[in-house]
């Protein structure tokens, strides 16, 4: 500490890049060192160094050659940066010793040299240190103490500092020299009367970065959190550490990030010990990683606890065990026990306190996920259980990843966050009413009020359909732009588009059709929502005409509920569960001759039209995974009721039939699935040879089975 210390070390350095208040920021190596050492008790100084430093990359940058003065052919006589530093360390403790003293702390003029520069290129490089460049003291900081009246710290300089105390600027050339002798005069100045100074904001710069864990209810300032984001995915907490090396990190303070599948994203959360090193750590934006380029941003305390704060007991417990190496082992066996996962590591990497020193990540019914961490107390441990990564346990092979104690925490709090019965994929029917029809929405009709555009860009727009249609968009009805969009929620290049008249319709189909949108043209057909209906459910429109659908909805629509059980409007039938994006609305029950009892709801020929806009509209009618075991889906009629039907004259029966379009129900619905083409009604009688029917009930359902028949493809849903 420099209370305690007998001398001090005047210390400045340059770089072949960027100096002064950009020292560091810009990766570029030290060129330029000078030390000169001061006596605190007897007021004196030893020699002045001077050592040029070669670096690896010999290039200078032009502001660098104007402010130092030196050229390439200076730098590429030098020694390289181990071999000054070993010279700085012999003669430093040389002088020391000379001096009768026993320790030393360096005195900067900035902080820059030491945590920006000379720490970060040593850990590169793979250099060790000497000890003394872990503390030191900031002359600025020491003399806004003396002076407070001096201005604000962060604007003060060697030559306003000089004129505060009186003293004339330092009229050497060499940049170095300079500033060491003029940091060495008022080293003087303020050891002196009046100011009597002592040398005592010592800063530090740690050793090493140390793990631990971190609560959700612990207060994190905003102002010393950043994210770090293109980060090689096998990178632990101490590759981060080492990357922001010569600034402080709390405790625990690097979360790694994880995606949706708990692996790595590239990205870490790092909080310093204050908002001075964070700020620092941003001057670090782009610097690499090995040949990485890192980008660092500011972060919130928000984000820093959502990703390393947590709440378990057991984990805080599994962690407390200080200054141990974490590794991740990834799809063991569900069945592994600890025994096995310290056997399959061996001896030569033995885990801390045994069994203790596993920790099993589980779901929260108790069932295990395939991870685990394991706690080393060493390095050399931790390497030699890294050598088993992808060696197999029992009939799997097992990954081995370094890990941090926020990784744990995130892994944790994930999993136990994970619901015990796992949520199921939205279904691509939206449960709405089937009655709900949106206002904007016009109903089937005929009137050739609309267009429709087909083959526009997927890129393309609301904005871009208006801007495409022009001087016709005063004609468009309020709400009448439609977009179509595929299952997946993208646009499918279609569109349909309300006009307030069908002449509006028509000159819009004729001089828009094949302009050009986006270096595409678009086809433009006038249609009816009728047609749209029958667009969406698989036809054709174009300037030929329109072409069916190879189903059509009104003949193969069934009924969905008997009037005795009425379904509830919420709840979709069959027909919705296996339609395109147009759904029907049914009419309301209707007043027949026979008994309300078997009073039927069915969709008419034309009915209301509700657009899904999230499903794929060609795909109608698909026939279901599986054929149904039961045939719920059509709810049959009640005994009494089919009795009631099966009773009543043939007259009444035929009566009946003719007034309404619907089916008469003597029995149980049943459905046929993958009729040949040229099935005729005796196949299909022939086919049910055994089973008890009377020919005046099944002749109508026949034929209007031969009528369906010839609207539908192969493997389609036929009802009986």
């Amino acid at each position: 500490m420099a209370s305690h210390s007998d001398t001090l070390v005047v210390f400045f350095g340059a770089t072949a890049g960027a100096n002064g208040g950009k020292l560091g920021s810009d990766e570029r190596e030290i060129i330029l060192l000078v030390w000169q050492i001061v006596d605190l008790h007897e007021k004196k100084v030893g020699k002045l160094h001077r050592c040029l430093v070669k670096p690896d990359t010999l290039e200078l940058t032009d502001q660098c050659k104007e402010e130092t003065g030196l050229t390439l052919d200076d730098i590429v006589k030098a020694e390289p940066l181990d071999k000054v530093l070993q010279q700085f360390q012999q003669s430093v403790s040389s002088e020391v010793k000379c001096l009768g003293r026993s320790s030393c702390t360096l005195c900067v003029n900035s902080p820059l040299i030491i945590r920006q520069a000379l720490h970060p290129e040593a850990s590169k490089k793979n250099l060790v240190l000497p000890e003394c460049f872990f503390s030191f003291v900031d002359v600025r900081k020491e003399f806004h103490k003396c002076c407070p009246n001096a201005g604000p710290m962060e604007k003060l300089t060697l030559t306003s500092m000089l004129e505060c105390v009186g003293l004339p600027a330092v009229s050497e050339q060499l940049m170095g020299v300079r500033e060491v002798k003029s940091m060495v005069q008022l080293t003087l100045c303020i050891l002196a009367e009046p100011y009597n100074h002592k040398f005592s904001c010592v800063e530090t710069v740690k050793y090493k970065f140390d793990s631990g864990t971190c609560s959700k209810t612990e207060p994190v300032d905003s102002e010393t959190v950043i994210r770090a984001r293109g980060l090689p995915w096998q990178s632990s907490d101490q590759d981060i550490a080492r990357f922001f090396k010569g600034l402080n990190i709390a405790k625990g303070g690097v979360a790694l990030c994880l995606n949706a599948q708990g692996r790595r994203n590239g990205e870490a959360l790092v909080r310093f010990i204050n908002s001075e090193h964070r700020d620092l750590a941003l001057e670090r934006h782009k610097h690499h990683m090995g040949s990485r380029y890192i980008e660092v941003y500011k972060a919130t305390g928000e984000e820093f606890l959502k990703i390393a704060g947590g709440t378990s007991n057991e984990v805080a417990q599994f962690l407390s065990k200080e200054n141990q190496v974490i590794i991740r082992m990834r799809g063991l066996p569900f069945t592994a026990t600890p025994q096995e996962v310290l056997s399959f590591l061996g001896p030569e990497s033995p885990v801390t306190d045994g069994s203790e020193g596993l920790l099993f990540v589980k779901y929260p019914d108790g069932r295990p996920t395939g991870d685990a961490f394991v706690l080393f107390s060493c390095e050399e441990y931790a390497q030699n259980a890294l050598k088993k990564h992808k060696q197999i346990l029992g009939k799997r092979y097992i990954e081995l990843f370094r890990s941090t104690a926020a990784e744990v925490q995130q892994v944790l709090n994930r999993y136990m966050s994970t619901p015990l019965i796992s949520t199921l994929p939205p279904s691509p029917i939206v449960p709405v009413p089937v009655l709900a029809t949106p206002p904007f929405l016009p109903a089937a009709s005929s009137t050739r009020d609309c267009v429709r555009l087909r083959g526009l860009p997927y890129t393309a727009g609301i904005e871009d359909i208006l801007e495409f249609m022009g001087e016709h968009t005063v004609d468009i009805k309020p709400h009448g732009v439609h977009m179509v969009l595929n299952q997946q929620g993208r646009p499918s290049g279609d569109a349909f588009i309300q006009m307030k008249s069908p002449d509006k319709a028509f000159m819009v189909a004729q001089k828009c059709h094949k302009k050009t949108m986006k270096d595409r043209y678009v086809e433009v057909f006038q249609c009816s929502t009728e047609e749209m209906s029958i667009v969406l459910m698989g036809g054709t429109l174009n300037r030929s005409g329109l072409s069916p659908p190879p189903c059509k909805l009104p003949c193969l629509s069934p009924p969905t509920a008997y009037a005795a059980f009425p379904t509830p409007p919420a709840i979709l039938s069959e027909a919705a569960l296996y339609q395109p994006p147009l759904l029907a609305a049914p009419r309301p029950p209707q007043t027949t001759t026979h008994s309300p009892a078997h009073t039927l709801a069915y969709y008419p020929p034309q009915p209301h039209l509700y657009m899904n806009m999230n499903m794929n509209y060609t795909a109608y009618y698909p026939s279901p995974p599986v054929s149904p075991s039961t045939v719920s889906y059509f709810a049959a009629p009640p005994g009494a009721v089919a009795a009631a039907v099966a009773a009543q004259p043939h007259h009444a029966a035929a009566a009946a039939a003719a007034a309404t379009p619907v089916l008469p129900q003597p029995g149980a619905l049943v459905r046929m699935q993958g009729l040949p083409y040229n099935t005729g009604v005796k196949d299909i009688l022939s086919f049910f040879q055994g089973y008890q029917y009377a020919p005046d009930e099944y002749s109508g359902v026949v034929q209007m089975n031969e009528q369906a028949r010839s609207l539908i493809q192969p493997k389609e849903w036929l009802c009986l």
